[in-house]
């Protein structure tokens, strides 16, 4: 059954259950989304094993091939921002597109891939705190670390939104200039044997398992598609978004490319397979390269910056589940009080609480049976995460070509309507096949354990059109409404 979609509709929640209005401009969602794809965590652990069981020298080029495959994605998707603005972000342009069996089914996508991703970063920031620490002869168990800044970050998530784009601002800031540092260094030196461009040959960037390479890039990009949930918080959403999206994309994109790139040539395109091989652990690659070209200083600044560049990306990722949470209550897909604002700060607060609550139970399981924070915690669960916003980025690709085809009049155009956006979700679609197959190599999990957390995306969709089915049953005109402007 469908129903017609009305462009003008009155408002479902008094003002007081609004978020806060012109909160943040372009410069503000762009630092959220940049925290989102931790840059410093990505070339410390995602490039280095992407070369260890990816493409080897040819890590940069994936990274290009990333960079120019989101930007496809981009096109539709900014076109669709333009003309939907909703904190539910993802599943307001399937239901838009896709009706609302496709939103309902997107939001809970998003609710578990948003939530994973989150609660899994707290394994990587009570490791590497716990490292950090102990070298000042502080020996404390990984999980207090964990629980500190996930109290840290119900405050903050609790309260005004420009305040956590303050504190990413800054966090995001010294990450990218300690990065470049060595990158100047690197190249003024010219690396091990002399600057090359190998790495973006394509017999460099398809040899090894390309298709892991891949994967580990497009899992470095994780965070950046999240300008659209900042859209009723915006300053001139229609103009702020877009700019946002496409300036995060080049902006993450460029970073990764160049400083990838360094570090192939920091030790050589020849050897680095072979060096990367034979360290214990492949993530110390990008401080020892530190170490070499600039000096131990650098190295433990990283160290330090590496943990802050966790918390960014837990605070990133807790504001988007929140507004989930916010978005899923104000359409009737959850329990109401979701749906409200904190009558002071405007924000979802109950979706914060929310959020926090499940991080803290999931965070005890994994204690009590005593699970590696990295390779289990951290692992399995920003996996499912990657799995889950790739999925719902494949599904946004083919809302917008039939957003579009129902509003022929509000269209940009054949290629940004329909061929980029089409061509984005094919892409995309290959993209999650090689995540599915290549699972397993990705967390180090076993088959059936990597079947099992795959399936949580798929039960994920399940639970989501049930709740859209309840809802269409319950109120047929509310469900009409799903991913509707709420002003």
């Amino acid at each position: 059954m469908s129903y017609e979609h009305t462009e003008t509709l009155p408002p479902l929640a008094p003002a007081a259950n609004q978020l806060r209005k012109g909160a943040l401009g372009a410069g503000a969602v762009t630092f959220f989304v940049i925290s989102a794809a931790a840059p410093l965590v990505a070339i410390a652990g995602g490039a280095p094993l992407g070369m260890l069981l990816g493409n080897g020298p040819g890590m940069p080029g994936a990274y290009l091939l990333t960079v120019l495959i989101l930007l496809l994605f981009a096109i539709g998707y900014c076109a669709l921002a333009r003309h939907v603005t909703n904190a539910g972000a993802f599943y307001a342009f399937a239901a838009r597109g896709l009706g609302g069996m496709a939103g309902g089914a997107s939001s809970m996508i998003a609710l578990i891939g948003y939530n994973t991703m989150q609660i899994g970063l707290y394994g990587m920031f009570g490791a590497a705190a716990q490292a950090l620490f102990q070298q000042a002869g502080l020996n404390l168990p990984w999980w207090i670390y964990a629980y500190l800044a996930m109290a840290s970050i119900a405050v903050l998530g609790y309260r005004q939104v420009d305040l956590s784009a303050k504190v990413l601002t800054l966090l995001v800031a010294a990450e990218y200039l300690c990065v470049l540092v060595l990158d100047v260094a690197v190249i003024a030196k010219g690396g091990a044997g002399g600057l090359s461009g190998v790495s973006f040959a394509p017999s460099t960037v398809f040899s090894g398992a390309p298709s892991i390479g891949l994967v580990f890039a497009f899992a470095c990009f994780v965070g950046f598609e999240a300008t659209t949930i900042y859209g009723e918080e915006a300053k001139d959403p229609k103009r702020t978004i877009p700019l946002a999206t496409y300036f995060s994309v080049l902006l993450i994109g460029g970073f990764y490319m160049l400083s990838s790139w360094c570090l192939v040539n920091a030790e050589g395109a020849g050897n680095l397979v072979k060096f990367l091989g034979g360290l214990p652990d492949p993530t110390r690659f990008l401080f020892l390269m530190a170490d070499r070209y600039v000096g131990h200083w650098l190295s433990l600044l990283m160290s330090v910056l590496f943990v802050t560049s966790v918390y960014a990306g837990l605070l990133a990722f807790h504001n988007s589940v929140a507004r989930y949470f916010y978005a899923m209550g104000r359409e009737g897909l959850l329990p109401e009080h979701f749906g409200k604002t904190h009558e002071i700060h405007q924000s979802p607060h109950t979706g914060s609480l929310a959020q926090t609550i499940v991080a803290a139970v999931v965070v005890g399981i994994f204690v009590l049976t005593k699970q590696d924070p990295v390779l289990a915690l951290f692992s399995w669960l920003t996996n499912v995460g990657t799995l889950g916003v790739i999925t719902l980025m494949a599904i946004a690709s083919f809302a917008v070509p039939a957003f579009f085809t129902r509003h022929s009049q509000k269209s940009e155009g054949i290629f940004s309507s329909y061929i980029a956006p089409l061509a984005a979700g094919v892409l995309l679609l290959i993209v999650l096949y090689n995540i599915v197959v290549n699972f397993s190599l990705l967390t180090g999990a076993s088959k059936a354990l990597s079947y099992s957390l795959t399936g949580l995306v798929l039960a994920a969709a399940l639970i989501g059109l049930g709740l859209a089915m309840r809802l269409r049953n319950a109120d047929p005109a509310r469900y009409a409404t799903i991913g509707h402007e709420k002003i």
